[in-house]
């Protein structure tokens, strides 16, 4: 009779085809969430009996005819280390060297990637010692149409040595590094994040309906069964949003091939702030670029591929006319298909739209890798010959396609977050933003993937902790609408409203030069606070000092502060400074000076104008003061005046 169980194999690589698998990242090295069920699943021969075994607790299950199964064990205390055995009769892996503590969610886009080598690799706790009950995880950068069931590439725990950690996150790493200080358990700290990511590439479907995004969701479950049929769709929207805004008629856009516009040679195929043109110097908009080719007969009748190199940041690309594609990753060569029918013989003219909506923008190729490609094996050249025009300035962000990498709708939650499966976590940190400045609703965005997270990773009560948006561009002399503001007020109330989350407060360590602030030690620090409050039940405010109600008191408005530890200093002067008096209306608003009362209150002087509400820190790049015994500022806000 043959055994049931076959001979263990060591490690988490099974002999091909044989042993079960597991899905998620339970790995060796890997940390478990304590006080939390322990929920598997994997692949297993169909049908088979499939045992597990960790910490003196044994469960089995059965493979579906699909050859998957599920196993559940009970929730187990702090402690390790342990090795979790899944044994059948074809075969059996054994997981080394398992801690149980509390894990930890990290992601977001780059400034939640910056590593720490990249930050302040001259601090000590950059070159803290190893610590071997601290593991870290970091997922690659991948992106999927559909939910993944496995990462495409396992990633693996380490132990936080000084060899692991200067690559890993550094906003993540001070975090846990803070918390392992303050809580004897074992801890896991998974980063999974992208520069430049949109929240939206983060939400699954159902958060995407939440949220309001079901065109979204739709769309690119389309470009799932039918990418053609997707792309028309995406290519119709771009445009009707491009007429809209700018008022242009059908047949009169400028990506008709007669399109008559301020056409200037192009210098080469690099950044156009390279070019030497005073007015590309530091621009950042559309630019239209056109070249035309010219196409035998036997060419036209086939299709034909056309290379045109990598485009920074988006592109939308049209051939005579006819939208063929665009893509919104800076570093991703544009090639796209050309079905029978787009060319014609003689002239042809290949027109693309360039939106360059940070730093560096332009067609940038290499030129040599630029050509159209016919079905014969001839091919044209593109790397040269082109000419530009700069666009029209429209209200709004350009439609982005939901299958781009980051700024689509489900992208990266399906490759880089739906294989987690149930990773029960203690809390999520989030440090993103930036890239929906100006993109409504973010408020509905984030409360969806606070609640969508929390439910697909089986962990209800996890604590989010969200990095407000650091300080970046122009520091402002008058008060002024700020996007950045918009989206630090909107983080701070989704925040308050969840009841689980906290805000870690970074404009006062931001840089209005670099949208990459290098001080993520304090970022760190500020987020493991929020835990520490949440997830510790420690007897400190989560978030520091907060607004919390605004009155109209004589001729002046008096506010009140919760989380304040100690009391409310105006830091190197004798005023508070960075709030603004406002009425209704945009446009209204008005600097005033603040007076801390008491230990947690701060008059502002009226100035005899009406006032309905009060902003606080509210340019992109604000100059504040006001913070409490502890260290902590206060956060941007904006709040009625009662």
């Amino acid at each position: 009779m043959k055994p049931l169980f076959a001979l263990l194999l060591v490690g988490t690589s099974a002999a091909a085809g044989a042993a079960p698998r597991l899905d998620g990242v339970l790995t060796d090295h890997g940390v478990i969430q304590r006080g939390q069920t322990v929920d598997l699943s994997g692949d297993a021969a169909p049908g088979e009996t499939v045992m597990v075994t960790l910490a003196g607790h044994s469960v089995t299950a059965r493979a579906d005819r699909n050859g998957r199964f599920a196993a559940q064990l009970p929730a187990l205390p702090a402690g390790g280390p342990y090795d979790l055995t899944i044994a059948a009769p074809s075969g059996a892996v054994v997981v080394r060297d398992l801690r149980v503590g509390d894990v930890f969610l990290c992601s977001g886009q780059s400034n939640m990637e910056m590593t720490v080598s990249s930050a302040q690799d001259m601090i000590a706790d950059a070159h803290a010692p190893a610590d071997d009950r601290l593991r870290l995880l970091t997922v690659a950068k991948v992106s999927s149409a559909t939910p993944l069931a496995r990462f495409a590439e396992q990633p693996r725990w380490v132990a936080a040595t000084p060899d692991n950690v200067p690559a890993f996150s550094a906003a993540c790493y001070y975090m846990v590094q803070a918390l392992r200080r303050t809580a004897d358990v074992p801890i896991g700290a998974i980063h999974s994040s992208w520069g430049g990511s949109r929240i939206s590439a983060w939400m699954s479907d159902a958060a995407l309906r939440a949220a309001g995004m079901a065109d979204a969701a739709d769309l690119l479950a389309l470009y799932a069964r039918d990418p053609a049929a997707a792309n028309a769709r995406a290519m119709a929207a771009w445009e009707d949003w491009w007429r809209k805004g700018s008022g242009d008629a059908a047949g009169h856009e400028p990506w008709q091939p007669e399109a008559r516009l301020d056409w200037r040679p192009g210098p080469s195929m690099t950044n156009f702030e390279y070019w030497g043109v005073p007015e590309l110097a530091d621009y950042n908009g559309m630019l239209w670029y056109s070249r035309d080719i010219d196409v035998s007969a036997e060419q036209a009748q086939g299709p034909a591929t056309l290379t045109l190199g990598a485009i920074d940041d988006a592109d939308r690309t049209w051939v005579n006319g006819k939208g063929v594609g665009g893509s919104s990753l800076a570093s991703q060569m544009r090639v796209y298909a050309l079905p029978a029918g787009t060319l014609t013989a003689g002239r042809n003219v290949i027109t693309v739209n360039d939106d360059d909506v940070y730093a560096l923008g332009g067609m940038t190729g290499p030129a040599e890798a630029m050509r159209i490609t016919f079905a014969d094996g001839s091919s044209i050249p593109l790397g040269s010959g082109w000419r530009y025009a700069i666009a029209k300035r429209l209200n709004g962000a350009a439609p982005r396609v939901p299958w781009d990498d980051i700024n689509g709708a489900g992208t990266l939650y399906n490759a880089m977050i739906a294989p987690l499966g149930q990773t029960h976590v203690a809390g999520i940190a989030w440090y993103q933003g930036e890239s929906d400045t100006g993109i409504p609703g973010y408020d509905r965005r984030l409360a969806a993937i606070f609640a969508d997270w929390r439910t697909r990773l089986g962990s209800s009560q996890a604590a989010w902790g969200v990095v407000q948006l650091s300080s970046y561009g122009a520091i402002p002399s008058a008060p002024s609408e700020s996007g950045w503001g918009e989206v630090r007020n909107t983080q701070r109330v989704v925040a308050e409203r969840d009841g689980r989350a906290g805000i870690a407060v970074s404009h006062d360590i931001g840089d209005p030069l670099d949208i990459h602030p290098g001080e993520k030690h304090a970022v760190g620090q500020r987020l493991a606070r929020v835990m520490r409050a949440i997830v510790y039940k420690d007897a400190i405010g989560a978030s520091g000092p907060a607004i919390a109600t605004a009155r109209t008191s004589g001729t002046g408005v008096a506010l009140r502060f919760t989380g304040v530890t100690g009391m409310l200093h105006a830091r190197g002067a004798t005023q508070a400074i960075g709030f603004e008096l406002c009425d209704a209306a945009p446009g209204t608003c008005r600097f005033a000076a603040g007076t801390t009362v008491g230990n947690d209150g701060v008059m502002l002087s009226g100035d005899g104008k009406p006032v309905t509400r009060v902003r606080y820190a509210w340019g992109d790049s604000a100059i504040t003061n006001l913070t409490d015994d502890a260290g902590l500022p206060v956060g941007a806000f904006e709040i009625s005046v009662s």
